[in-house]
């Protein structure tokens, strides 16, 4: 019988360098790619699959964009998926990078799956949780093996694979459609700024447009469904929100973060359409959920993130979490009007058929007695009840 391995394959140096580890250290008699589509741009997807049909023995290229928008972009949108200070991007996407990968090993009858992560990052645990479910051998050869990218480096080369990476800038990137990573060589010293050449999504703030934009995106459910009151897909809009975002310099963020196991990591992301859309759901959030309500639910967006960054999308509290989310989301609709200038983003408007805020009784023109504000709190707590039954009724 074959001796058949899946690998989780990208194109990079990493999983392009595991193709001949795991026949040359490992033994195995065949190696399948499995390239899942995520919305990285499609000229790496072509040169994914041209190096995989070119050196792995039988190759899979999985278009998963419209999944990875409903079943965990949009959830991501409901739960204002951020975790310390930046919005969740690569974590989000590995567990149905991981799955497919799954599925594919089940349908080859392989003996084991396999990816190219190291021992220092957070991507080996989120693929470790998924390939773990499916009782097959899981092989991280670039973990195992204790490997460097130097060392990766001329070894590719040494296989006739030149990546056109080198010591000078030896970046890793990750892409997807909601966001794109970069990390490593002089980027993991805090205090080195990052060259401009590291950005692809967004421009640099001195070069964006000098007048600013201003946009509108509409919600229902607390999913977005319009932008600038015409109707798309969550695929395309995200992908137009990626281009007016990036061309504005909104959405890039240099942060330390703290890896799951426990390392602080100097982390670069670009992540537009992500930035604005969220920025844009809690905006309207404030405005039609209640203040208790938005003070618990602070609480279970944060403990989402950390489960999702941690790639435990199976954990039972994980599926609890996002029944509640659910339930505040149904009077999340509404419009709400952005301004996109020179790297910054700004909520300049909202409204909702839902809200809960009254400009005659804010107004500072309006006068008002003890008797008269407690009426009005009355009312408010009304006007809640009334929202509710509103909803009720139209669903």
């Amino acid at each position: 019988m074959m001796k058949k391995v899946v690998l989780a394959y990208s194109g990079g140096l990493d999983t392009s360098v595991c193709i001949f580890l795991l026949k040359e250290r490992y033994d195995f008699d065949e190696v399948i790619s499995v390239i899942v589509d995520v919305g990285q741009p499609e000229e790496d997807i072509k040169t994914a699959k041209e190096r995989a049909e070119r050196f792995a023995d039988k190759v899979y290229c999985i278009d998963a964009r419209e999944e990875f928008v409903n079943d965990y972009i949009i959830p991501s949108i409901k739960a204002n998926g951020c975790y310390e200070g930046y919005v969740l991007g690569t974590a989000i996407a590995r567990p149905l990078i991981a799955k497919k990968v799954v599925d594919v090993a089940i349908k080859e009858n392989a003996l084991a799956v396999a990816h190219g992560c190291t021992g220092k990052g957070n991507d080996q645990l989120r693929f470790d949780f998924i390939f773990s479910l499916s009782g097959l051998e899981i092989i991280a050869p670039i973990r195992d093996l204790n490997l460097v990218r130097s060392w990766e480096i001329d070894y590719a080369r040494e296989k006739g694979l030149d990546l056109g990476i080198n010591a000078e800038k030896p970046w890793s990137i990750d892409e997807n459609l909601w966001s794109r990573s970069i990390e490593g060589g002089r980027l993991e010293d805090p205090w080195f700024t990052p060259p401009e050449e590291i950005y692809k999504w967004t421009n640099d703030p001195r070069n964006a447009p000098n007048d600013p934009e201003f946009i509108e995106i509409s919600f229902k459910d607390g999913i977005p469904v319009k932008l600038n009151n015409k109707e798309l897909d969550g695929l395309n809009l995200i992908r137009e929100l990626n281009r007016l975002g990036g061309l504005h310099g909104v959405g890039r963020t240099d942060i330390i973060e703290d890896r799951i196991l426990g390392l602080k990591a100097r982390e670069n992301y670009e992540h537009p359409a992500a930035t604005i859309l969220i920025s844009a759901h809690k905006a309207l959030e404030q405005i039609v959920l209640t203040k208790d309500e938005i003070f618990f639910k602070n609480m279970v967006d944060e403990r989402w993130s950390d489960l999702a960054y941690k790639g435990l999308i199976y954990e039972p509290l994980f599926d609890d979490l996002n029944a509640f989310i659910d339930k505040t989301q149904e009077r999340v609709c509404g419009d709400v009007r952005l301004k996109l200038f020179k790297g910054s983003l700004h909520i300049v408007g909202r409204r909702s058929p839902y809200q809960l805020y009254s400009e005659t009784n804010v107004s500072f023109d309006e006068k008002q007695s003890e008797k008269v504000i407690l009426s009005e709190y009355h009312g408010y707590q009304a006007k809640i009840f009334k929202n509710v039954v509103m909803h009720k009724k139209k669903t």
